[in-house]
């Protein structure tokens, strides 16, 4: 009986650590925005100009002798 009763003590202590995170982190406005990362894969992380030509990796550490 008394490791249920330390078990019960133990899942109450981690249960309201989580709580209190919880509550924390929408105090903070962690969850304020929701429609933003639902469409953010959709979009590029960089612009890219399409009159340029595309740099190749696999010469650009190639040295020129001059």
């Amino acid at each position: 009986m008394g490791v249920m009763t330390l078990l019960v003590i133990c899942s109450i202590l981690v249960s309201s650590g989580f709580l209190l995170a919880f509550l924390w982190a929408t105090r903070r406005g962690q969850y304020d925005d929701i429609s933003t990362p639902s469409i953010r894969m959709l979009f590029e992380d960089r612009h890219v100009d399409e009159s340029e030509p595309e740099h190749d990796v696999r010469h650009s550490s190639r040295r020129t002798k001059q």
